[in-house]
Formats: C-alpha cells, structure tokens, sequence
C-alpha cells in the first residue's frame, strides 16, 4: 500500500513538471510586446555602425542620442560618439526612435533623382532659347 501510494505521488510530480510553464513578472502585455517588436524591426532595419544615428526616448523621459553599435535578442546598445558611453536599451523600455540611416538603394535612387532633374531643367532651358 505505501509502495503505491509513493508511486502515485512520484508519477503525478513527474506528470506536474512535465507540463510546468514559468510564469515571468516582466511579462508585457500584448500592446507593449507588439510595440517592442516594432522598435525592435526599426533597429534592425537601420542597423549598427556610424552611420547608423538614432535618437532613442525612453519610457523614464532620458532621450539618448548617438550609433547602434549592437543589437541583441532582447536590447541594442546606443554609443555617445561625443563621449563614448555605452547604453544598452531593452525594446520595451523605448517609447520613440527616430533613425536616419539611407540604405544604398535609396542613396542611388536619390543621386539618380536629381541628375535627371538637371538634365530636365537643362532641357526646358535650352529649348526656350
């Protein structure tokens, strides 16, 4: 009978832990987990580097200037190039980032923009004479 009743008890502690799930205190809810996600695609798509430049606001009011020099699962870490300080920022602690990083594409097509626009405004020129 003890045997049994220690069975049972072992059998429905490993049944319990199979199916544990950790429930996590600093669990977002929804609407600031699918702003994180966009603050985290918008730091992907700028990158790191130099040429990377973000102004990042945080939920605490501090707005943080400087370069993306790393992004991580769950932060990226903005570099002061005048005073080399390193802040390592969590997605959801942003409320605002602001990027100005061109891809190349978007830098060709601009510089194609405006040799024809001169060659337009060359041509109007030349053909009122």
């Amino acid at each position: 009978m003890l045997k049994q009743l220690i069975s049972l008890v072992l059998v429905g502690l490993i049944i319990n832990l199979t199916f544990y799930t950790s429930a996590n205190a600093n669990d977002l809810n929804p609407k600031e987990a699918k702003f994180a996600q966009k603050v985290k695609a918008e730091v992907e798509k700028l990158g790191i580097g130099k040429e990377s430049q973000v102004k990042v606001k945080l939920k605490d009011g501090v707005e943080i200037k400087g370069y993306i020099s790393q992004i991580n699962e769950d932060s990226f870490v903005v570099v002061d190039e005048k005073t080399g300080n390193q802040t390592e920022v969590s997605y959801p602690q942003a409320t605002q980032i602001k990027g100005n990083n061109l891809s190349t594409g978007t830098k060709i097509a601009i510089g194609v923009g405006i040799v024809l626009g001169i060659f337009v405004l060359f041509g109007i020129l030349q053909s009122s004479n």
